[in-house]
């Protein structure tokens, strides 16, 4: 069996304001096929570029080598690794997978070691901007039989936008009122209730441990990317000022990115990305590694379905695991798992995902949908920047 053709697709996902899923298709000479996803979201073009380069080197190859191929590609130059090209390593390895798990009649959890639980436990999203909306949305999940919440943070007042139309955020602003929030939070759910919250690395050092110490102990079960990822010796300093736990990794490319991070005990959850770290080949090296050092993953699902079908099927693997993110919930409804694209996927149920024993990922695509809604990403490039705005007219973090 070879490698006969590298496929892509880029539909846009209408509710979240015309977002991109890039997919991926490997299709052989015997008529199999795997398809496989990216995470670098905004930055298509670029992911479709890296595809299409190692493309030349995947035509003709035994789809089965996944180990090889993954070295090959990541060292296929002199510039290796980076975000854009993992990416594209990303969903071509977790295509593979899906192909392999075909070829051999077996579902994909299988080739990472079998199943170690019956199904995987999920952690729900809350979208409120509100006091009495974060308290309406929990009593509803937890009337759902959720009992994981994660929260955002509070954006400030509506409607604050520059003269430019750019959203404005305050940091030390946010700070205060989001605290008060979840004190009240942890009041309205008790204390058996996992809570925690995105800061979307939004926070200096100093902002974030203000931040903490204005809550009692044991508000926050995790706070996820505080802070930027790229000093590791800024969670140095900030882990000596607070004792929540952190969730911390969803942007890294690599298990080299995770290294400073799980071998200095910066993290107590890895937000490990199968679309971004290196596909499902890279992310068992990392909970391997997670394992020996007592830290469960907690990975990062944001994109569709077969994003969320391979982080399932990873999740299923790995004997330290928290919970995984979905992005479908009674709070929020983000329309990343269409059932007219994606008309055989995982399946929810409650605050749990139900892995599919189908060979491979148990994901299959409308393809003559995807071609239809896929949008020339060059096209739609302009409007997806994201920048956030200081009142003084500066750029903070988006």
């Amino acid at each position: 069996m070879r490698i006969r053709e590298i496929k892509t697709y880029t539909p846009r996902v209408p509710a979240t304001g015309g977002r991109h899923q890039l997919m991926v298709k490997v299709e052989t000479d015997e008529g199999l096929y795997g398809w496989g996803e990216s995470g670098l979201t905004s930055r298509e073009l670029a992911v479709l570029g890296a595809i299409k380069h190692f493309s030349e080197l995947l035509i003709g190859r035994d789809p089965l080598h996944t180990g090889t191929i993954w070295q090959e590609l990541y060292r296929s130059n002199y510039f290796e690794g980076g975000r854009v090209l993992t990416a594209a390593i990303s969903a071509i390895d977790i295509a593979l997978h899906d192909l392999k798990g075909k070829a051999l009649n077996v579902p994909v959890y299988q080739l990472l070691g079998g199943r170690q639980r019956a199904h995987v436990p999920l952690f729900a999203t809350t979208s409120a901007g509100t006091l009495p909306e974060l308290l309406d949305q929990a009593k509803l999940l937890l009337d759902g039989g959720w009992r994981v919440i994660r929260t955002g943070m509070w954006q400030g007042l509506p409607g604050g936008r520059t003269a430019a139309g750019e959203p404005i955020f305050e940091p030390r602003e946010s700070v205060g009122t989001t605290a008060a929030y979840l004190s009240r939070l942890r009041e309205a759910v008790g204390p058996d209730v996992v809570l925690g919250i995105d800061y979307h690395h939004r926070l200096s050092v100093a902002e974030a441990a203000s931040f903490c110490q204005r809550m009692p102990a044991g508000t926050l079960d995790f706070l996820e990317e505080p802070i930027r990822d790229e000093s590791p010796e800024a969670y140095v300093s900030l882990r000596t000022m607070t004792d929540v736990p952190f969730a911390i990794g969803e942007e890294f490319s690599s298990k080299w990115a995770f290294l400073p991070f799980v071998e200095q005990g910066l993290t107590q959850f890895a937000r490990v990305d199968v679309c971004n770290v290196g596909g499902l080949t890279e992310a068992m090296k990392v909970a391997g590694w997670c394992e020996a050092h007592y830290i469960d993953l907690m990975p990062h699902n944001p994109l569709g379905a077969i994003c969320s079908a391979a982080t399932a099927h990873l999740c299923t693997a790995v004997p330290n695991l928290a919970w995984m993110e979905i992005r479908e919930s009674p709070t929020e409804q983000l329309g990343f798992y269409d059932r007219d694209l994606f008309p055989v996927q995982c399946q929810l149920d409650g605050p749990r995902l139900i892995v599919s024993d189908r060979p491979g990922l148990g994901v299959e695509v409308d393809e003559t949908l995807a071609a239809r809604e896929s949008v020339e990403v060059v096209t739609a490039s302009a409007p997806r920047r994201r920048f956030l705005r200081r009142n003084d007219g500066s750029i903070t973090n988006a």
